[in-house]
């Protein structure tokens, strides 16, 4: 092996430090499938084909089998041209029932428990919403639902998903522009062929109150019907005034189940109405959060508020010509608005944190986005001299308008904390703050506005080749056709790219149960990449710019182990930005001349040890640096911002008795840097949560969630200057589901 990557790391978890890794032995421990021959010889016998267990769950029956609730051997995008076991790529499948036994209801809960992701958020400005990164890249541009964009920044709830899929790695080949560290797919529910009523219903010590219902109904064997809603309403556990109330709806219908032609007909709406959290701000002199009360909320109650709301309808059409031949057709159409006036606690002004005071930044956005995507895909096989094909290829063609109209905010002429700031309330105590203070500055309507459009054509295709039951061949190509434009009462920025993405990977099988893979993937991100979620408009600056470019380098491992009811997984990687944006000499003039690394090591965990014993969770290495930085930054050599080094989650249930299940799981992060500079950064933690479920008869059952069971503070959320989201503190949270 030529070029090795050498992965180094110092820190220490708790007394436990971590040496140098070297390459060949990590190359050796992907081979675990033969280090360890008598757990593979429980996998399956050598000369059977591997187990098919279905992608997803079976709606209104429990799955007999306790591997399928964790386990998922395909994924649900069609993009994926082979089960995940031959697929070459790190992809990380959480089920419902994983999202359900942890007590996780919307994505960023979920996102808190995947190895390898950190959260991140705006500064108020820029809307609220789910801002994942993966692998060291903010990938907040490339969460799509059904393999679409939704349009828009969203706040998703799980309520409508069966699925999340986390593409790990560049892969602007199966996710379009952006997907620099990767992309997150939620698949939705459907309606099945048959009948059934779930719901279920929870309070919480945070003063949750969340109801679900599942209803699915079958008319005849070509046709079903299936609607889910949710309420919920709750506190965050742990911190003063701030709210989560939201709702939503979500009915299916589909036709022609039974026939070669078949149409799904799908309608989402969710609207919220929260006070919004922007957390606590970093102390200028140690450069982390300061030491307050983890509930000091530095907002105000007769200000902040967030409204959002997204309609998304959706046709997808199919029709199988043969088993090896389906020509398939989606549109989408949605309409989403995020209306809010937040407060960043600012620390902008130095002399405010150490005289023991805030300013309250006011921010506000009064946004609408607007989107129409058609997506139309041929799948099939067949064979060419004696290669066996597996193929997708297609077209997308989407358009998208964000226009953003904030307010006009009075909230003093500066941001320094006099006596007389203290008394309008747009400042506050940094030890003592109340977010009831009298609030006498103005809001109104703002006369300036940013309208942004995004049109985007691409074509791809992607193919998998099996040469043999050992060997085959994956590859995709992606051709994208990117303009956008933004507008606002004094200018017009433009920028049209067009670029090339591809990915590929070679698959070796030495057994049926378990391969070995090397991979190789690029993404682009143009400038504007996110202007349709109203959080990358362009400017003066960068509407120039050619699509900044990352690639990865990628071998790995999978295996099937315990008769196919486990999946585990190992890959090492690189990820390289090999031509970063970077500031000019002044700051309209950026720059592509910077440069990023990040070598990793990842693994992964998901199914049944025993019919009793279920475990999903991994661990994720990652060592990131600034290469380059530009000429006039002096950033070479520090860290990428939010990008943890180490990174533990591990999910684990076992039914003591029949009717009774406990479980528990444990959550580690490292510390991560906030900035570039590596001058602010959050510290390491762990968070352990646990449960209990009781089975009282086939129609109900009751789970016990405790999440933070200890009662950790800790920063989820670092933000590049002023301030660090905090997480929510120990809740307790009891469900009764039901179904008949």
């Amino acid at each position: 092996m030529t070029n090795p990557i050498h992965l180094q790391a110092q820190p220490t978890i708790g007394r436990l430090q971590l040496k140098r890794v070297r390459p060949t032995l990590l190359v050796s421990a992907l081979a675990l499938g033969t280090a360890f021959p008598a757990v593979a010889q429980q996998a399956a016998p050598a000369t059977t084909k591997p187990i098919e267990v279905p992608a997803a769950s079976v709606e209104g029956e429990r799955p007999n089998d306790p591997a399928t609730s964790y386990k998922v051997d395909e994924a649900q995008s069609p993009k994926f041209t082979a089960p995940l076991l031959d697929t070459p790529k790190s992809v990380t499948v959480i089920t419902r029932e994983v999202m359900e036994e942890r007590g996780t209801p919307s994505l960023q809960d979920v996102m808190r428990t995947i190895p390898g992701i950190t959260l991140g958020q705006g500064e108020g400005g820029s809307p609220n919403g789910d801002r994942p990164s993966i692998r060291g890249f903010q990938s907040d541009a490339n969460v799509t639902l059904d393999g679409m964009r939704l349009g828009g920044m969203q706040n998703s709830d799980s309520f409508n998903l069966d699925s999340i899929e986390v593409i790990k790695g560049p892969s602007s080949a199966y996710g379009g522009r952006g997907s620099a560290g990767g992309s997150v797919n939620m698949v939705s529910k459907t309606a099945k062929a048959s009948n059934f009523q779930e719901g279920s219903v929870t309070f919480g010590t945070d003063m949750t109150k969340r109801v679900t219902g599942d209803v699915n109904y079958s008319v005849n064997n070509d046709v079903a019907v299936r609607l889910n809603a949710m309420y919920h309403d709750a506190d965050v556990a742990g911190r003063d005034e701030v709210t989560v109330n939201r709702w939503g709806v979500a009915p299916t219908i589909t036709l022609g189940m039974n026939s070669p032609t078949k149409a799904i007909i799908s309608f989402y709406h969710m609207q919220s109405d929260d006070i919004p959290d922007y957390g606590h701000p970093y102390n200028p002199v140690t450069g982390y959060p300061v030491d307050v009360d983890r509930d000091n909320f530095y907002g105000l109650t007769k200000r902040d508020f967030l409204n959002t709301q997204v309609d998304a309808a959706t046709v997808k059409l199919e029709h199988e010509f043969n088993e090896n031949f389906t020509l398939m057709n989606s549109t989408r159409y949605s309409v989403s608005s995020n209306v809010q006036i937040v407060t960043t606690p600012n620390d902008s002004a130095p002399n405010n944190i150490q005289n023991g005071l805030v300013y309250r930044s006011p921010k506000s956005r009064n946004s609408q986005a607007e989107l129409i995507v058609n997506q139309t895909d041929l799948k099939g096989k067949f064979e060419t001299f004696d290669l066996k094909h597996s193929y997708i290829t297609g077209f997308e063609i989407s358009k998208e308008r964000n226009r953003n109209r904030g307010f006009s905010i009075n909230a003093g002429v500066s941001n320094q904390c006099t006596a007389l700031q203290i008394t309008l309330g747009n400042c506050t105590n940094l030890i003592n703050p109340d977010p009831d203070d009298n609030w006498d500055g103005t809001i109104g309507p703002n006369g300036a506005f940013t309208e942004t459009h995004v049109d985007t054509c691409a074509l791809y295709a992607f193919d998998t080749i099996e040469f043999n039951p050992q060997w085959s061949i994956n590859f995709g190509l992606r051709y994208d056709d990117f303009k956008t434009t933004s507008e606002t009462l004094t200018s017009v920025s433009a920028n049209e790219a067009t670029f090339t993405t591809y990915q590929a990977g070679i698959v070796y099988k030495p057994l049926p149960f378990g391969s070995i893979y090397v991979a190789y993937g690029t993404s682009a991100t143009p400038s504007g990449t996110a202007a349709g979620e109203g959080t990358d408009n362009l400017a003066a600056a960068n509407d120039s710019l050619a699509p900044e470019e990352n690639v990865s380098y990628e071998l790995g491992t999978k295996w099937d182990l315990f008769r196919g009811k486990m999946t585990a997984t190992g890959a090492i990687f690189r990820n390289e930005k090999t031509n970063a944006r970077v500031v000019g000499p002044t700051n309209a003039d950026n720059q592509l001349i910077g440069k990023q690394r990040i070598d990793g090591l990842e693994l992964g965990l998901a199914g049944a040890i025993t019919d009793k014993w279920k475990v999903f969770g991994g661990y994720s290495f990652m060592k990131s640096e600034i290469l380059d930085d530009g000429p006039f930054a002096t950033d070479e050599g520090n860290d990428v911002p939010n990008t943890p080094e180490h990174s533990l989650s591990l999910w684990s249930t076992y039914d003591i008795l029949k009717d009774i299940t406990l479980g528990g799981g444990a959550i580690f992060m490292s510390s991560r840097e906030g900035n570039v500079q590596n001058t602010k950064w959050v510290p390491d933690y762990w968070r352990f949560d646990a449960m209990a479920s009781y089975k009282l008869n086939d129609t109900v059952d009751f789970r016990l969630n405790i999440n933070n069971l200890f009662d950790e503070t800790y920063y989820d959320k670092p933000y590049t200057n002023h301030m660090a989201g905090v997480a929510p503190g120990r809740v307790a949270l009891l469900t009764t589901n039901f179904k008949f």
